[in-house]
């Protein structure tokens, strides 16, 4: 029963992509007498401009991500915070993670990739990263590239509101595997 059912499931998933890619286009063309290609054109040269105006942000974004690296303070903080970590069940080693996922996602994927490739993928260390990987969001990333996008340089609570969502992600990342799976 259950096998057909995700056969079934497996099937219909082939024609989602190509359903939506026809489907909308004729939508708009069709039902709503929308011009659909201007639109896109006027839509990605939109894009392209708030993409030159968010570069600055990235790039300050960047360099800061690779001063604190290169700089030696992230091993030198881990060294320091490892004995309060381990009293409180957070693995030292997933601490990079956690720091540099609000900042990066590419980076942040960077470090998953080394937990993974140094303790492996059923490494405990390796499921809290992910884990965490997954439960968090690149707070600074995003909030650079909405409100610089728009202009907004005061970002209220946003970025307070963010802090918090991925300290509770990360906490819940490691509470809830060592749960599962520790």
């Amino acid at each position: 029963m259950m096998d057909s059912f995700i056969g079934g499931l497996n099937e219909f998933s082939k024609y989602i992509i190509p359903f939506l890619l026809v489907g909308i286009p004729f939508y708009g063309l069709v039902v709503k007498k929308v011009k659909v290609y201007e639109s896109f054109v006027e839509g990605a040269k939109d894009g392209f401009t708030i993409a030159v105006r968010i570069i600055p942000y990235l790039v300050a974004i960047l360099v800061a991500i690779g001063m604190f690296r290169a700089s030696g303070a992230l091993d030198l903080l881990l060294n320091y915070l490892s004995p309060v970590l381990s009293i409180i069940g957070f693995p030292p080693e997933n601490l990079p993670l956690a720091l540099m996922r609000p900042l990066s996602g590419s980076g942040s994927l960077g470090l998953l990739t080394d937990l993974v490739n140094q303790h492996g993928p059923e490494s405990l260390i390796a499921k809290i990263g992910a884990t965490m990987f997954g439960s968090t969001e690149t707070t600074f990333y995003v909030l650079a590239v909405y409100f610089g996008s728009v202009g907004i340089r005061k970002t209220r609570h946003a970025l307070a509101a963010g802090l918090i969502a991925d300290a509770v992600g990360v906490l819940s990342a490691i509470y809830v595997c060592r749960f599962f799976l520790g």
